[in-house]
């Protein structure tokens, strides 16, 4: 008699409580397997600590990682509350692939409708990227920046071959510069979109699952 293999566990990585929050009010319902929301802390150093220490649980070895949380947008046009799905991440140390992205992009238009989804690179920093600094990373093709997910995915791939994506909820953009999140507007929308997400992350994670044809 044949046995199942175990499911793919599912880590899911942000920076911020407020993040983590968000994400944890969405619900568990419909994942295809263990799920876990790290908190990781703020800034690269802290994002590669944790994941690299998480991922060295025997449990979570094989886990696929998604980074979430709270980006900057460097597109003209971006607001507040706009979703990026990137085709990859990338930073000083390199370039990490990411897997699925036209499936993200279609979940997350139903489990959001209206809401504007951006595909496209993902770049890091080491700090709040402010004024013209957008524009000279825009400069280099992305569409966004933050301060871990090109950390967190590069971290995650070095630990073992793994399905990673990062998807980020536009808090502030050039036209939209906020001063602290949660404390306005654009803050709150970011806040209201990221609860709403996990469904479009569950049904990512099932994919992997699926035989390959």
């Amino acid at each position: 008699m044949s046995t199942q293999p175990a499911p793919v566990p599912l880590l899911i990585a942000c920076a911020l409580g407020i993040e983590q929050f968000a994400l944890r009010a969405g619900g568990r319902g419909g994942a295809g397997g263990p799920v876990t929301v790290l908190r990781t802390g703020m800034g690269p150093a802290a994002a590669e600590r944790a994941v690299t220490r998480v991922l060295a649980d025997p449990a979570l070895r094989d886990a696929a990682v998604l980074a979430t949380g709270f980006c900057a947008g460097l597109a003209p046009g971006m607001h507040p509350g706009d979703l990026v799905v990137a085709e990859e991440t990338r930073d000083a140390r390199g370039t990490t692939p990411c897997v699925g992205t036209g499936l993200l992009v279609k979940e997350l238009a139903r489990a959001l409708p209206g809401r504007t989804v951006h595909t496209g690179p993902l770049t890091g920093s080491d700090h709040v990227v402010r004024g013209p600094e957008r524009s000279a990373l825009r400069a280099t093709g992305a569409i966004a920046v933050d301060m871990e997910s090109a950390v967190t995915l590069l971290s995650a791939v070095r630990a073992g071959e793994r399905p990673v994506a990062a998807v980020r909820v536009v808090v502030d953009a050039p036209e939209h510069e906020l001063v602290r999140i949660g404390t306005v507007r654009g803050g709150i929308s970011a806040f209201r979109v990221l609860r709403s997400v996990l469904p479009a992350f569950f049904e990512w994670h099932r994919s992997l699952l699926l035989p390959r044809r």
